[in-house]
């Protein structure tokens, strides 16, 4: 039976063709190949953390080409099909190209582009093959990658040439930058998957035709919303295929999915059908009571805080390839910090700091958040990542270790305090500082902001320092980005507010 919820039928008189890509969304999930390919419009565009994160695995693969000398580049679209594949061809031929980039192959209704293909030549100097070789910007390789390469695979030999092996190129976090150019060799791992690749292959035609046989249906596929939606990648028709789902819907239960496998299992379909006697986390029970809680202990844990209290929150940036010295790729480099002071007569100032040009962040932020700190008053935090900021901060510099030592000792986390001492049905089982804000503090909700979250800070800040030179547009993202960590601790100072009433209305 099809669901109401899905988009009306289409006359489709051939089978689509497929790319890599798509034969990845149909091993996750039947539906979500069969909207992509037929009703695209569907999706959720990507945030603007996500596009980050593409924007950077292109940066790496593009980096990834400099490890080959001499190889050369398909420099047809991935719309010009009939340009890439004849290119690919003439590179192919050309017995002076030592490797191709994004070379094309169309082979049983599958077209990719490989990342690099590299020419095998046996020892007295003759090409006996090839080498293909997947990049990815992340820092292990995964069933997934394993499931791209052999799509890749069996296109490549269809097509008729000779693959030697089969390999995963990836970050290397323990590649420490000293000096100098990047050492590539360092800073990218290749594994040999060939062994891996080849099982998995031999399971790719069926599959194919099972796709293929799917797509040529009138309707999608009838399969309900379930983990997979957000395994391997999240998908991007999550929001299409759940809009009518009942607000209390057993998935939206917080913490273990086993959990609510098991009650789906059961056939509970709403948080309200859960029985009385299922085993639930404490966080899952509350949610499931759906009413407003607080602690007797609220006014208590509240009131251990010392004045001035301070409010700190950073804003970081992981760089793939590292640009510092004693830096790694992914580290999490502090560029921003603000700290809303609140005085105990109620009394409120802010100070803030934005590292702006491409040197190394660390030691000047490091000491300016020192001088504004003081020695004095709690530090109240909204996570444990500030205490590993402050740490690695430390570690970097000794000669600060001492005062950053002592500021680690002040901190005060707010995070725990709330997750154990109070609960609002608006929470809808987050304990997010943005969840927990707008139920609490709704005016002060990020809607109003250019910049609404972390990740989305981060990529602006790359942006900003290492890509923009309009100085215009570079002031704007600044604005935005001081906006937004402001809002950070701001919103600290108000939660902290709204909790002491809180408390002080359950002392009544």
């Amino acid at each position: 039976m099809t669901e109401l919820s899905d988009p009306s039928p289409v006359p489709l008189p051939q089978t689509p063709r497929l790319s890599k890509s798509k034969f990845l969304s149909g091993l996750q999930c039947h539906k979500r190949l069969y909207l992509e390919v037929h009703h695209p419009s569907l999706a959720t565009k990507p945030d603007a953390a996500t596009q980050a994160m593409f924007d950077m695995g292109t940066e790496v693969g593009e980096l990834a080409r400099s490890r080959f000398p001499g190889g050369a580049l398909v420099a047809a679209g991935y719309r010009q099909t009939e340009a890439a594949l004849a290119q690919t061809v003439a590179l192919i031929q050309d017995l002076t190209v030592p490797a191709i980039f994004e070379a094309a192959f169309l082979h049983g209704g599958v077209l990719i582009r490989a990342d690099v293909l590299e020419r095998i030549l046996t020892a007295d100097g003759q090409p006996c093959g090839w080498r293909l070789i997947e990049v990815k910007s992340s820092t292990k390789i995964k069933d997934v990658h394993v499931e791209d390469l052999a799509v890749q695979s069996e296109v490549i030999l269809g097509a008729g040439l000779t693959l030697v092996s089969v390999s995963l190129m990836h970050i290397n976090t323990g590649y420490l930058y000293r000096e100098g150019a990047i050492d590539l060799t360092e800073l990218f791992a290749i594994q040999d998957l060939s062994e891996a690749v080849a099982k998995r292959r031999a399971e790719v035609p069926e599959r194919l035709a099972t796709m293929n046989r799917m797509l040529l249906q009138t309707q999608p596929p009838a399969i309900e919303p379930d983990q997979h939606c957000h395994t391997p990648f999240d998908c991007p028709f999550w929001e299409h295929c759940t809009k009518d789902k009942p607000a209390r819907w057993i998935h939206y239960l917080p913490g273990s999915k086993q959990v609510v496998s098991q009650l789906t299992q059961q056939g509970v379909t709403t948080i309200d059908e859960i029985p009385a006697d299922t085993k639930l986390s404490p966080v899952q029970r509350r949610v499931k009571e759906n009413i407003e809680w607080v602690s007797a202990k609220l006014g208590s844990v509240l009131n251990a805080v010392q004045y001035p209290v301070h409010h700190l929150d950073f804003e970081t940036v992981m760089l793939a390839v590292p640009r510092f010295l004693e830096t790694r790729p992914y580290q999490a480099l502090p560029v921003q910090w603000s700290n809303h002071i609140e005085q105990a007569t109620g009394e409120l100032r802010h100070e803030d700091f934005l590292h702006k040009d491409m040197s190394d962040p660390r030691k000047v932020l490091a000491e300016s958040l020192l001088e504004s700190l003081g020695d004095w008053g709690s530090i109240c935090v909204y996570s444990p990542y500030e205490r590993s900021i402050l740490e690695s901060l430390a570690d970097a510099f000794p000669s600060l270790k001492p005062a950053l030592s002592r500021i680690v000792g002040r901190l005060w986390d707010l995070f725990p305090i709330i997750r154990d001492h109070y609960y609002h049905p608006a929470f809808g089982g987050s304990y997010s500082i943005k969840s927990v804000l707008s139920a609490m503090v709704p005016s002060l909700a990020y809607d109003d902001l250019a910049i609404k979250e972390g990740g989305h800070a981060a990529s602006q800040y790359y942006r900003m320092v290492f890509v923009e030179t309009d100085w215009v547009e570079r002031a704007k993202i600044q604005e935005a980005l001081l906006a937004y960590c402001k809002r950070d601790t701001l919103a600290m100072v108000e939660l902290r507010r709204a909790l002491k009433e809180k408390a002080q209305m359950k002392g009544e």
